[in-house]
């Protein structure tokens, strides 16, 4: 079977047939870097992660740019909170996203575009849609004209009555029609700014995430992917203002979106504060039984999240490591058994390939024959690296410390550290430094960078 994959623009399960057949392309929406993200917003770098590794081993190579938003007005508001400039706030919790998504096995994406990086190109973008007649100047603001383009709600097929309830922001007198939405707003002098030809100002969330995208992967990509609470206005937005500039071209051909996750039966999110911080989970649980748990259900179905969840993740990886640290006196390399992959390409079916691992390890535990216990061995291996999971030594995996010994997760926070140092904020440089200390690991400061080791 070939890679199949259920596309939000047509509501259809569908072949992916990439436009390039040696090297798809891939654009995921990345974090607004304000403030630690929550257990939710790491579902889609998980599940996504799984599927960039799927791309790899059919086509043989993959463009996948996930992106960082370190202009907007929450970043804006905790950096005045806070007296500091923007990139203090961003480059802190930049530095912190990455070290979560790192604890929970996502790999870094081949791209990772900063939107103030791309100022330049969001203005030449702003500038032909202002000159096609898709956008107009009013008070300071170029905003988009929804009434310029006809297939406006072709991705989330809401009515322009549901669209206009759903907008996030009061009509503004400026405006010519109330859905029409912002690509660049004016800055006050205590604002973060850049100059363009409608005065001092900064971009609109939508439109960055449209000019990266086509600044690394083209006009056309193969895949956008997020979570389903941006398909409007957020991706609805990027078709309109995407195709507008590009002569009508197509922007993604296939539409990926992620349930939510659910707490306490209602949609995790931090304006409701019913979150839990992947910065505190990872020292609570052993990261794997996240990551586990965040691929037990199917990627498009609400997930509800709770400690019950993650004991059974637990529980499940002691089962399957278990498994494997019987099998250590067996010799075998990772091989992906043709069933997981069958289970991959139907639209990324995980708990199907769980059942699947479920099924190799119970054999593997009933197997007398040395041979068939080599071949199994080499399949729950190969099973697991599919999903990311059964990578550790089982002998690692059963101190439960792990999380803190990770080689990964220390050098993430001396990266933060230095950042820290570098915009001043030497508060937080100490405070890393002590929490390093207090796990057992000492620092040293030499012209060549940060050496470090375990006391």
């Amino acid at each position: 079977m070939s890679l199949h994959l259920h596309n939000t623009l047509t509501r259809r399960l569908e072949a992916f047939v990439p436009l390039d057949s040696q090297c798809p392309t891939m654009y995921v929406c990345g974090p607004t870097v304000y403030n630690y993200v929550h257990i939710g917003n790491a579902r889609g770098p998980v599940v996504f992660g799984v599927l960039a590794d799927l791309l790899r081993r059919r086509f043989g190579a993959l463009r996948y740019a996930r992106n960082i938003t370190d202009v907007d007005d929450k970043i804006n508001a905790a950096a005045q909170e806070q007296g500091v400039p923007i990139n203090v706030i961003t480059d802190r919790f930049a530095a912190a996203y990455r070290q979560d998504m790192a604890a929970l096995g996502v790999q870094p994406p081949d791209l990772e575009p900063e939107a103030t990086a791309h100022i330049a190109q969001i203005v030449a973008m702003i500038e032909r849609l202002v000159a096609s007649d898709h956008a107009y100047a009013a008070e300071g603001h170029v905003l988009f004209s929804v009434a310029s383009y006809g297939e406006y709600g072709k991705l989330s097929r809401r009515d322009p009555e549901e669209m206009l309830a759903g907008a996030r922001v009061d009509v503004a007198p400026y405006k010519r029609d109330a859905g029409d939405f912002v690509l660049w707003k004016p800055s006050t002098a205590d604002l973060p700014g850049w100059d363009s030809p409608w005065g001092r100002g900064r971009p609109g969330w939508h439109i960055e995430c449209s000019a990266m995208a086509a600044a690394h992967l083209g006009e056309t990509i193969d895949i956008h992917a997020g979570g389903i609470d941006l398909q409007f206005p957020h991706h609805e937005n990027e078709i309109a203002q995407s195709e507008c500039a590009h002569g009508g071209k197509v922007f993604a051909r296939y539409w990926l979106h992620n349930g939510m996750l659910n707490l306490a039966g209602a949609k995790m999110s931090k304006s409701l504060g019913n979150i839990e911080k992947v910065h505190d989970l990872v020292r609570r649980h052993p990261p794997e039984a996240l990551r586990l748990a965040l691929l037990s259900a199917h990627y498009r179905q609400p997930l509800d999240w709770s400690d019950a969840l993650i004991e059974q993740s637990v529980r499940t990886l002691d089962r399957l490591y278990g498994t494997l640290r019987d099998l250590d006196d067996i010799d075998a390399v990772a091989s992906i058994p043709g069933n997981i992959e069958a289970a991959l390409d139907d639209d990324l079916n995980t708990p199907q390939a769980l059942a699947e691992i479920a099924r190799i390890a119970g054999e593997a535990r009933k197997s007398t024959d040395v041979a068939e216990k080599t071949q199994l061995k080499s399949e729950l291996l190969g099973a697991g690296l599919s999903l990311g999971l059964l990578q550790q030594d089982p002998a690692v995996w059963f101190v439960r410390g792990a999380s803190n010994d990770d080689d990964a997760r220390i050098q993430a926070l001396i990266d933060e550290r230095a950042a820290a140092k570098k915009n001043r904020d030497f508060a937080r440089s100490d405070a890393i430094r002590e929490q390093l200390a207090n796990e057992g690991v000492l620092l040293e400061d030499t012209p060549q960078g940060v050496r470090w080791k375990r006391a």
